[in-house]
């Protein structure tokens, strides 16, 4: 309900703006200046997309279709009421080209539009009283208002995002979740000062911004291809790193321990009794009970540490940068044993033929291994880990083996008569 009321007044908030701004200033010019922007971000849209088989793909995947350029340059350029209507137009062109095609529900899509029209008209604001674009180099005001137009744009649209994202969560979040990665936002900022520069063009020599497309589609192609590559190396179930992904990442940081920089281990996870889920409630709920465990596992690690799915019921865990020597196994022992109790006390709803069910009583062995003190290559600390794991399976499952040092036993208060059932 929080989320629904959060959408709604920003989404209140823009039309209103959009009104206040049509009855207190109607603009007289700028129109043909408008449409031209809408068309350019239209162009760059169909060239972007227009190979069917990158479209289909990308659509597949986080689209990140770098329309900000155009949203800005109109932000810059032209009374805020004409800026909001191209905003309108260039979003109602994504949502049919990209967004509707993907299947985003269409409330995200509004919202994401509401969320922009709000930057923008912020972004207008600052420039507006700077004294406008800046009409040559010496111009000084001019170049700190749209600096200033750039942060805040980024600022409100972050804002805004971050709090749909937090009054829609019905568990904690951490930052990275609310502002995004930093990569994404250098590139949002980058797409940003393109705008900019479009703007500035476009108010010079309007010809001269059929020479902004090649750069920014070469930007936009470079994305996709990193969005593809993401999209490799994710399993595709749980979203966790699949098997190679996460090989690579553990490879190179015992590659810095051999270099002499710190330790480092790994812990291998394996649900207990997976089989009897998918015997009882059928694969699909299995499938949710693999979700489940991997966003668990995902959010009590280490904020450095690095999870992947290894294959069927079994998942990995990375600990780069640990300490060498007991300190460090200590600190493994630590995760490993949050790692189990967060599984054992989970409960998966599924749906089934005979309706929704939950599930509990779930459990995961722990194995773990460190380097460099049980291997100096990656194979060998996963096979110590490996060893682990099926220590662990021997004694009774649901606990903890770390190799070199003794079990940690199942911590059975309150857990009793769940653990007994898996």
């Amino acid at each position: 309900m929080r989320a629904v009321v959060g959408v709604l007044v920003v989404e209140g908030a823009a039309i209103a703006v959009i009104a206040g701004e049509a009855l207190a200033a109607p603009p007289t010019a700028g129109f043909a200046l408008a449409a031209f922007v809408a068309l350019l971000s239209i162009v760059h849209t169909e060239l972007a997309t227009g190979i069917e088989r990158i479209r289909r793909r990308t659509a597949e995947t986080s689209y990140f279709d770098l329309s900000s350029v155009w949203t800005f340059a109109a932000a810059l350029l032209l009374p805020p009421i004409l800026a909001s209507a191209v905003i309108i137009v260039v979003y109602a062109h994504l949502w049919q080209r990209v967004w509707r095609p993907a299947k985003v529900p269409l409330y995200r899509h509004v919202y994401t539009t509401a969320t922009v029209v709000l930057a923008a008209t912020a972004a207008h604001t600052a420039v507006e009283r700077a004294g406008g674009l800046p009409g040559d180099p010496t111009d000084m005001a001019g170049v700190l208002g749209v600096c200033a137009a750039v942060v805040i744009y980024v600022g409100v649209n972050t804002v805004l995002v971050a709090a749909a994202i937090a009054l829609s969560s019905t568990e904690g979040v951490s930052v990275r979740d609310l502002i995004g990665r930093l990569d994404d936002n250098a590139l949002e900022i980058a797409t940003l000062c393109m705008g900019a520069l479009a703007a500035v063009a476009l108010q010079a020599t309007p010809g001269l911004i059929v020479m902004a497309l090649p750069p920014i589609l070469v930007l936009h192609r470079a994305v996709l291809v990193r969005q593809l590559e993401e999209e490799a190396s994710t399993d595709g179930k749980t979203g966790l790193l699949n098997a190679a992904a996460w090989q690579t990442q553990a490879a190179r940081a015992v590659r810095r321990v051999q270099r002499g920089v710190g330790g480092a281990a790994v812990l291998i996870l394996d649900l207990d009794h997976f089989k009897h889920v998918n015997d009882d409630y059928g694969h699909l709920a299995g499938d949710d009970v693999l979700v489940a465990v991997a966003s668990s596992l995902q959010s009590v690690v280490r904020e450095q540490d690095v999870v992947g799915r290894f294959g069927g019921e079994e998942f990995v865990v990375l600990l780069p940068d640990l300490p060498l020597g007991p300190p460090g196994r200590a600190e493994l022992a630590k995760v490993a044993e949050r790692l189990r109790a967060t599984v054992a006390r989970l409960d998966v709803t599924v749906d089934t033929a005979d309706g929704a069910l939950t599930i509990t009583g779930l459990s995961i062995s722990v194995g773990g291994a460190t380097v460099p003190a049980d291997g100096t290559a990656l194979d060998q600390v996963l096979k110590a880990a490996d060893a682990s794991l099926y220590a662990a399976k021997r004694a009774g499952r649901n606990l903890v083996r770390i190799a070199g040092a003794a079990e940690i036993p199942v911590q059975r208060t309150g857990e009793a008569s769940r653990a007994a059932t898996s």
